[in-house]
């Protein structure tokens, strides 16, 4: 049995998944890109699943460098369009094996009020309903792979939002730190939901808050924010110290009996009330069925 232990913030440990496949979204910079850039030295097949495909060349150029994995592919995928979504999972299901982890890391955080292409808000949008989407399309090859795991990067801003059934688009008044704590609190939701439909199927769950991290997912915040996370910074974490966690939940042999959890410094931790709520996180599923037009028992 490994052990992890925490090295100044960071932590260590030896596990190999050679064999496996990782799926990561957004992993072409931030927290998602240190994840790949792990796993492959880990000995995974990672499959890079990003937006912007010149930074996904150019940070795929880089991993593939450093990690002396020659096995990681990207792939475009745009979360805040359905069309997208779909495109990108027929590709997956068609020329992948097996997905032995999905890590749903991509995310939008405090933007102006925009919609998707399909008209949802744009952080429930991507950060929520696009990765509720992904793994619907991706469900029955991802229960095909068991032992498997789903990683849904959550964050501490789960407290900030609530969800709000009756104005999930936040159409009757925009708040960008509440629709962004709506959005990290639905991905909680989703995954006790998630964790409950795959009991004894051999796949698990996990929600992750990484940290307060340097990473562009701040590039829209405003100016007296902006002025606070600096005087901040000297406590926040590096994109690889942020990425642990996520290593974490995909690596760590202990974690194999363990289901829709949350998790932060490598570690299970404590979850709001209204993060606990499978009332409600029934009601988010319908709800998310209903907006994305399928059909998910």
């Amino acid at each position: 049995m490994n052990t992890i232990r925490k090295l100044f913030g960071q932590w260590s440990s030896t596990e190999r998944i050679d064999g496996k496949t990782v799926l990561i979204t957004g992993a072409n910079t931030g927290i998602g890109k240190e994840t790949a850039r792990d796993l492959a030295k880990r000995g995974a097949r990672i499959i890079m699943a990003c937006r912007d495909m010149g930074k996904a060349e150019a940070a795929q150029k880089e991993i593939i460098e450093d990690s002396k994995n020659q096995n990681v592919v990207i792939r475009k995928l745009d979360l805040s369009d359905t069309k997208s979504i779909k495109e990108f999972a027929e590709v997956i299901n068609k020329e992948e094996k097996q997905v032995n982890i999905l890590i749903n890391n991509a995310g939008i955080m405090m933007c102006p009020f925009s919609k998707t292409v399909d008209g949802f808000e744009m952080q429930f949008g991507v950060n929520h309903l696009g990765h509720f989407l992904l793994t619907h399309l991706l469900f029955d090859l991802i229960k095909r792979s068991a032992p498997a795991r789903i990683i849904n990067l959550s964050s501490m801003a789960h407290s900030w939002g609530t969800i709000k059934l009756d104005d999930i688009n936040s159409e009757k008044g925009y708040d960008d730190r509440k629709a962004y704590g709506q959005s990290k609190l639905a991905n909680i939701l989703f995954s006790r939901s998630l964790a409950k439909r795959l009991q004894g199927t051999g796949v698990t769950v996990y929600a992750v808050h990484p940290g307060i991290v340097q990473t562009e997912l701040g590039r829209h915040l405003n100016t007296p924010l902006k002025v606070a996370f600096t005087i901040v910074k000297p406590f926040t974490k590096t994109a690889v110290q942020g990425a642990q966690t996520s290593i974490y939940c995909a690596v760590t042999p202990e974690l194999a009996n363990e289901s829709g959890l949350y998790y932060s410094d490598c570690a299970q931790a404590s979850c709001t009330r209204a993060a606990r709520d499978d009332e409600m996180a029934q009601k988010l599923w319908e709800l998310s069925c209903q907006m994305l037009g399928i059909t998910w028992e």
